[in-house]
């Protein structure tokens, strides 16, 4: 594995790659509250059928950091589409297959959105397309998985997020998988992507914009304009969900299938919570490269 750097329009974006010379590349984009580690298990499968990895840290994550200090540190989807689109321009990647697990499986249904024809492939982990809107009913149940939302939508939740944020995302990680899932160790290497001094600003916005309690970056206004449109996706696109996701269930994923125009296919995995990729990384590996063939 190896550590680069790229500069877009307004990020300089770190980066984790590995078998540089491979003939196509898959980018892997984490979620939340995680960093690139959680594709480390995953990766050398890739690597084995000779895909060229490509594992970026999102904004405010990791030594991923802005290039202009008045720049708004949005967390909105279209931004964290536009970055994936500016790191593959930047490195000139050609139909890149693209991987998101949490926030990086709606940055990349949103990329996919915006520019269909720049990808190969999308597989969207823990995460079902269009829900990402304060326009979608929830369930009670659902609404109060998502008790963490609207506490950071309060001082409190700024308050909590900037003092003990590490102790706020080892209590997310403890919930949402099974009990005793990750080593500790493992999980403190993870929280070093916390250090980054824009992390608890584009947290906050993420969660503030969702819920139109934060205005966006005008910069992404008519991006945002198209994604509230739920674009139609037409490459093939692959889902896989843990059937013990204890903040997403299953369910939320479900009945999707009229989004899209190409190959698409729905897996639950069995015994499996949030983080498919670090708790089972053989079977999610061996999803994704069968749906790829």
């Amino acid at each position: 594995m190896n550590t680069r750097h790229v500069r877009t329009s307004c990020l300089e974006i770190e980066f984790h790659e590995w078998n540089r010379t491979g003939q196509r590349p898959i980018v892997l984009l984490h979620g939340w509250p995680d960093s690139f580690r959680t594709w480390v298990m995953l990766a050398p499968f890739f690597v084995e059928r000779g895909y060229r990895v490509l594992a970026p840290s999102l904004r405010g994550f990791s030594g991923t950091t802005f290039s202009h200090k008045d720049q708004p540190r949005s967390g909105q989807p279209s931004a964290l589409a536009r970055d994936l689109i500016e790191f593959v321009d930047a490195l000139e990647l050609t139909e890149p297959i693209v991987v998101g697990h949490d926030w990086g499986a709606r940055a990349v249904s949103a990329a996919v959105g915006l520019q269909p024809k720049r990808f190969l492939a999308m597989v969207m982990i823990s995460i079902g397309y269009g829900t990402n809107y304060p326009t979608l009913d929830l369930s009670i149940n659902q609404a109060k998985l998502y008790w963490y939302h609207w506490f950071m939508c309060t001082p409190m939740g700024r308050k909590a997020l900037k003092e003990q944020g590490v102790d706020f995302a080892r209590h997310i990680w403890r919930s949402w998988s099974p009990e005793g899932w990750f080593e500790e160790d493992d999980f403190l290497r993870t929280a070093q992507a916390f250090e980054n001094d824009d992390w608890v600003e584009v947290v906050l916005h993420y969660y503030r914009y969702r819920w139109e309690l934060a205005l966006g970056d005008m910069r992404y206004e008519s991006d945002e304009s198209l994604l509230r449109q739920y674009p139609q996706v037409f490459i093939p696109s692959l889902v896989l969900h843990g059937a013990l996701d204890g903040v997403n269930p299953p369910a939320s994923s479900e009945g999707k299938e009229t989004f899209f125009r190409g190959p698409y296919k729905r897996v639950v995995l069995p015994m499996i919570g949030h983080f498919p990729q670090r708790e089972s990384p053989s079977i999610t590996a061996e999803e994704i490269l069968k749906f790829l063939g």
